[in-house]
């Protein structure tokens, strides 16, 4: 009896673990109250080349991959739309040169966006003008304009996660 003792604790630590992950699930565990959306191509209000054009392309990706909802070609087809348009683009030293201090070395780049969701079905819009901001470090050594021209994905990306959250997770 008492040999039988730590492989009934042991069977028992067993059916306890296992009941624990019978209803996990991958993923956010949230389902939007819609099932399609149709993303607008992104406008711009800044002098950034080509940024309404990455942060389109990244925007759809993250949807994509996400794979909750469906992406549409159309307005009229979709449940939702969402707005997003490049508000903002701002750079600040963040740190100056060792052998000049009037000189750069690194660069907080912020590029700021507005978005909007719209529920096609109802005609009204569930939030509107929501500013979305992303941030990143640029270093000037390979020259300012080429550092900025390459961190306009980064910012798309972090950008396009942050809508992506806040389009399709519980608010």
């Amino acid at each position: 009896m008492l040999r039988l003792l730590p492989a009934t604790a042991a069977l028992s630590a067993v059916l306890l673990a296992a009941s624990g992950c019978a209803h996990y699930q991958l993923g956010t565990g949230s389902s939007p109250g819609f099932r399609s959306i149709y993303i607008e191509p992104a406008a711009s209000r800044t002098l950034v080349p080509q940024s309404q054009a990455i942060l389109s392309t990244r925007l759809r990706e993250a949807f994509l991959r996400d794979g909750r909802v469906q992406l549409l070609n159309s307005a009229a087809e979709a449940d939702t739309s969402l707005t997003i348009a490049i508000t903002d683009y701002r750079r600040e030293i963040a740190t100056v040169r060792e052998g000049d201090t009037g000189l750069a070395r690194k660069f907080n780049v912020t590029l700021t966006a507005s978005c909007s969701l719209r529920d096609n079905r109802a005609g009204k819009n569930i939030w509107e003008k929501r500013p979305v901001t992303a941030t990143r470090e640029v270093f000037t050594d390979s020259g300012q304009l080429q550092s900025e021209y390459e961190v306009v994905p980064w910012l798309a990306d972090l950008l396009a996660a942050q809508i992506l959250h806040a389009t399709l997770d519980t608010w």
